[in-house]
């Protein structure tokens, strides 16, 4: 049966033609014969009290040694096997102690200065945010950290999570403020419960003190890479801002902005950790590669779902990013099918349920599919770069996180 690295490095183009489901099953089929010794129930092995798993390959598949595998690799028939639905409880498991320090110290962290944010604190961490990025920070800080022999994640690797998502939960309410929404994971806003200052206060603080963490660390590099992702931030803000409702924007516009509002910030998660493992230049390269496909793969699915999904599963208004001028993916496919989509969009849906018959326009014109192939490829390149680390829970957890994504839109 064909290894993980087989399936990956088959030299899938940003334009390649993928079938529905095809790419999926590849992957979970390769993740599956490639750490067949680390099911679920073996996530323990690693836990942090006991000696770390270090498992390589007792043969170096020919694709790691000479790069793109030659021809295209046969699919796996997995219609025999039963279809486990992926669950981030699962996927955290090996990290689960971890991600509950992260939450304690969190609140303590923006309500130890200033009690007037203690509410809003609790709030903003308290509205059942997946943590996927700082879980991602220590999968990859205990997948590198077995490279080299470290036997427990240092203060560091501890450090950069909290700061991973003290920047990305600032950027939320910001962006909030910013979108005007008055619901974010199901709940109420900031904004919305304390007012427009407390919201805006509230984010800049925790800006603030994630920097003076981040100076604290002491490491140009770190500090360079995840300063530029704040910056990052504002460039995807003013860049989506100056493109609503703009039926000319493309393909690479719209992942350039991605990019800069969603996968920076993993990508700099996953890299920033392997800085501190003190793996090889090599290995945080891929790793910063890992976190940027992972990244756009998942905003490529959150604008499939904001298509797809009820007000109540997305807990927040269906359809919302294209009523508010902000075309994503699954419309600018379907532009280019579609002439009436366009003039509809320009209006600005001035007209009663316009914004109805774009959202059909959409789905009857292949933008649905056209972004599915785009958020599986996507998937591809992440799984791939993650195979210049030793098997491990922590690998598989990695690279099931990639299957979780695609899960959604199933």
């Amino acid at each position: 049966m064909p290894t993980v690295l087989d399936l990956v490095a088959c030299g899938c183009s940003s334009n390649a033609s993928i079938e529905k489901n095809s790419v999926k099953n590849q992957i979970k089929g390769a993740s599956r014969s490639a750490n067949k010794d680390y099911g679920r129930r073996k996530l323990l092995c690693c836990r942090r009290d006991m000696a770390p798993c270090r498992v390589f390959p007792t043969k170096t598949p020919d694709t790691l040694l000479n790069g793109i595998a030659q021809g295209s690799p046969p699919a796996l028939d997995l219609k025999n096997e039963p279809d486990k639905t992926i669950s981030l409880a699962n996927l955290f498991e090996a990290v689960a102690e971890d991600l509950q320090t992260l939450n304690q110290n969190l609140r303590l962290i923006v309500g130890a200065e200033n009690p007037v944010l203690m509410s809003a604190a609790e709030q903003i961490f308290g509205a059942g945010g997946k943590r996927m990025r700082p879980a991602l920070v220590f999968l990859v800080s205990r997948a590198t950290a077995e490279i080299v022999g470290l036997k427990e994640l240092t203060t560091k690797h501890r450090r950069l999570a909290e700061i991973i998502e003290m920047i990305h939960t600032a950027s939320l309410i910001h962006d909030d403020v910013l979108d005007d929404s008055d619901i974010r994971r199901g709940k109420e806003t900031v904004h919305q419960l304390y007012g427009m200052r407390v919201a805006v206060l509230a984010g800049d603080f925790m800006f603030a003190q994630s920097s003076w963490y981040l100076a604290n660390l002491e490491n140009l590099e770190v500090i360079k890479l995840i300063s530029q992702v704040i910056k990052d931030f504002a460039s995807g803000e003013i860049k989506q801002a100056s493109g609503l409702f703009d039926c000319d924007v493309d393909l690479e516009e719209y992942l350039t902005k991605s990019y800069y509002k969603t996968a920076s910030l993993v990508a700099a998660s996953t890299k920033g950790a392997a800085i501190f493992s003190g793996v090889d230049s090599s290995i945080t390269e891929q790793m910063y590669e890992y976190g940027k496909n992972l990244g756009l793969s998942f905003q490529i699915v959150d604008d499939i779902l904001d298509f797809t999904q009820s007000a109540e599963q997305l807990g927040k208004p269906a359809g919302s990013d294209l009523a508010k001028g902000n075309l994503t993916a699954p419309v600018i496919f379907a532009l280019q099918k579609e002439p009436k989509l366009r003039e509809i969009i320009e209006s600005e849906f001035c007209e009663i349920g316009s914004i109805d018959e774009a959202i059909e326009l959409v789905k009857k014109n292949g933008g649905i599919e056209r972004a599915q192939e785009l958020a599986k490829e996507k998937a591809i390149l992440a799984i791939q770069n993650v195979q210049c680390l030793p098997r491990s829970a922590f690998r598989l957890a990695l690279e099931e996180m990639v299957l979780y994504n695609l899960e959604r839109i199933d």
